[in-house]
């Protein structure tokens, strides 16, 4: 013997559960339009610090960009915040919360983000792991 089949949800539990959901999307979205500012922000000063400055911070910095580009290619250590100023690896948190939310690449946030980051692991003659 087979058992009854159970009762469909009424209505308004439909209802309830389909609010819910609307309202975390719509949650979510502001975190992440909030994350990605801050963000864009962010990562602007880590790329004038890869871009402009030659001391041992800045090439740890340099890397970061490079990460977020092609993690792969070029691994960045989380260990490496402890080694950068609060105000440098706050930046570098911000960044990464934005990549949680995954809506856009860092370097498409600035104007010639892409192309800059690229510069910079030029500059820095960065060496990319599939080579």
């Amino acid at each position: 013997m087979s058992e009854p089949l159970p009762e469909p949800p009424s209505e308004r539990k439909l209802a309830d559960v389909l609010a819910k959901l609307r309202a975390d999307q719509e949650e979510w979205q502001r975190r992440a339009a909030q994350a990605q500012s801050k963000a864009a922000q962010a990562y602007a000063r880590l790329l004038r610090i890869a871009e402009d400055s030659d001391t041992g911070q800045a090439r740890r910095v340099a890397l970061f960009p490079a990460a977020t580009h092609s993690g792969a290619d070029y691994p960045f250590d989380l260990f490496e915040l402890r080694a950068l100023d609060v105000c440098i690896s706050d930046d570098m948190l911000l960044c990464i919360d934005a990549l949680r939310w995954g809506k856009a690449d860092l370097g498409s946030l600035l104007p010639d983000g892409l192309s800059r980051v690229g510069a910079v692991i030029q500059q820095w003659g960065l060496q990319s792991l599939s080579k």
